[in-house]
């Protein structure tokens, strides 16, 4: 079985290292030096999205925004024009669930499979192969696919009809945003009012306060004191947003997600957007004139 992969990025490549553990992967990138370290790995460099689309069996897409998922599926060279009948698309970016559904629909049209298929976990997780995975689509074309997500992540779950998934990942990321802004406020002011950032950050971990937002950022990025992304803040405030519109269709107010979504615009005005989603600390900690950091 082909597997084809479209888009190589942080996420991306580290899906297409674990694939090619069991598969035959055919990957495109517009940036060919990008592909390099894969094709030392055993990675087949096609030229075009449509060269892969038309030689794949599953055809995996991991993208950056949800424009750059509809210029890959919908255009000229695409996937939908190029793709043969009974391929499956799995699509692993974060989108809005009109997004997936239009997609889906559009594919059935051509007798080709669409799952939207976000994940949740990070680099980290795709390396451990420990990823969740939240599926939408039909669920004969998930069950065939199930063996091929299992490499890369322990939590791999169908959760109903097209759109489903994206619901699912953005719902999970209207938390992360939430719990990101609420661990940057409680650290910055801790030291803002005299603590010891690392003493407060080891009572709050064993406290009820605890969130895994807190550890990650906390452990991985605000006291080391590097931001090099894993998940950059501007993906998350474009997740955030679409995550608002999913609560405001729910009937419910947005005065949490929207507090987030206005902070995390402030961090990208200040030029923290390609640094980790971490970085939200840095705006706050420039208000309050103060800095989270180890102990000395």
């Amino acid at each position: 079985m082909k597997i084809g992969f479209i888009g190589t990025g942080v996420m991306g490549s580290r899906m297409i290292k674990r694939f090619l553990q069991q598969h035959t992967v055919l990957i495109y990138n517009r940036s060919p030096e990008k592909t390099k370290e894969l094709v030392e790995l055993g990675a087949e460099r096609l030229g075009s999205v449509a060269a892969v689309a038309q030689a794949a069996d599953i055809l995996c897409t991991c993208l950056s925004m949800p424009g750059d998922v509809l210029d890959v599926y919908e255009g000229e060279q695409g996937i939908l024009a190029y793709a043969r009948p009974g391929t499956i698309c799995v699509d692993f970016t974060t989108v809005g669930a009109e997004t997936s559904r239009e997609l889906f629909t559009q594919s059935a049209r051509q007798k080709i499979d669409y799952l939207d298929a976000p994940v949740s976990g990070g680099p980290e997780g795709v390396e451990q192969g420990t990823l969740t995975i939240m599926v939408g689509g039909k669920e004969a074309a998930f069950q065939t696919v199930k063996p091929l997500l299992a490499l890369i992540g322990t939590k791999v779950e169908y959760v109903g009809a097209a759109g489903s998934g994206s619901v699912a990942k953005l719902i999970n990321q209207y938390l992360v945003g939430v719990h990101s802004l609420a661990a940057a406020e409680a650290m910055v002011t801790g030291a803002a009012l005299g603590l010891d950032s690392e003493q407060l950050y080891h009572i709050l971990k064993v406290s009820y306060g605890n969130s895994r937002m807190l550890e990650r950022h906390m452990e991985q990025y605000v006291l080391p004191g590097n931001f090099e992304p894993g998940g950059a803040l501007k993906y998350l405030h474009k997740d955030v947003k679409l995550a608002n519109k999913l609560v405001e269709a729910a009937g419910l107010d947005q005065s949490t997600g929207a507090l987030a979504e206005s902070v995390l615009e402030k961090a990208i005005a200040e030029g923290f957007g390609d640094l980790d989603m971490a970085s939200v600390i840095k705006l706050l900690e420039k208000k309050a004139q103060t800095e989270v950091k180890r102990g000395e």
